[in-house]
């Protein structure tokens, strides 16, 4: 018996449906996939250019994910947090806005900690390998722009003292092993 599977649509399928759309066709698409979601709406207006901050809904979906009000019983989601990120890349992906996202991150990482106890291994781990990535996006930026969010990952690490799971030693680990001395 013959399996009466369909194959999955792919790129190839929509991109040749929309060779039938006219100028005005692909208006109201667009416009009704900026209606859709919020995420798309940050999307358009990251990629357009549009708004005095193209990371500021980027920075409020993180904010709700990583660091959220516990006295609402809002839950936390690192993977929705990091989605951000990664939305982002796909909208613009400017290194500047990758690394100012992946620092900014880590900071509400010690908001939330500074306002309520954590004691979530993944959580924390999560924050190790996200003040990594913000130290390899920091490094590769122009030298001008380094320095300050060199100096907002230095005092990063140093509230990381406090945190345990060995995040102090790791964050100490990953900024030797990037070449930067313990009190640069």
């Amino acid at each position: 018996m013959a399996s009466s599977k369909k194959p999955s649509l792919t790129w190839s399928d929509v991109k040749a449906a929309l060779t039938n759309f006219d100028r005005a066709g692909m208006q109201v698409l667009l416009r009704d996939l900026y209606a859709a979601s919020k995420d798309n709406q940050a999307f358009f207006h990251a990629r357009l250019g549009l708004g005095h901050d193209p990371l500021k809904p980027y920075k409020a979906i993180i904010s709700k994910w990583i660091c959220p009000d516990v006295m609402k019983n809002e839950p936390i989601s690192v993977a929705k947090a990091k989605k951000a990120i990664s939305d982002y890349k796909k909208a613009i992906g400017r290194p500047e806005g990758l690394a100012e996202l992946s620092v900014f991150y880590c900071e509400e990482v010690f908001n939330f900690l500074d306002s309520c106890g954590m004691d979530d291994e993944s959580y924390l781990m999560a924050l190790v390998r996200m003040f990594e990535q913000a130290l390899q996006l920091v490094l590769v930026l122009p030298l001008a722009e380094r320095t300050a969010y060199l100096d907002r990952l230095d005092k990063l690490r140093s509230r990381g003292q406090d945190i345990g799971w060995g995040v102090e030693e790791d964050f100490d680990c990953i900024w030797l092993e990037a070449g930067l001395g313990a009190d640069d």
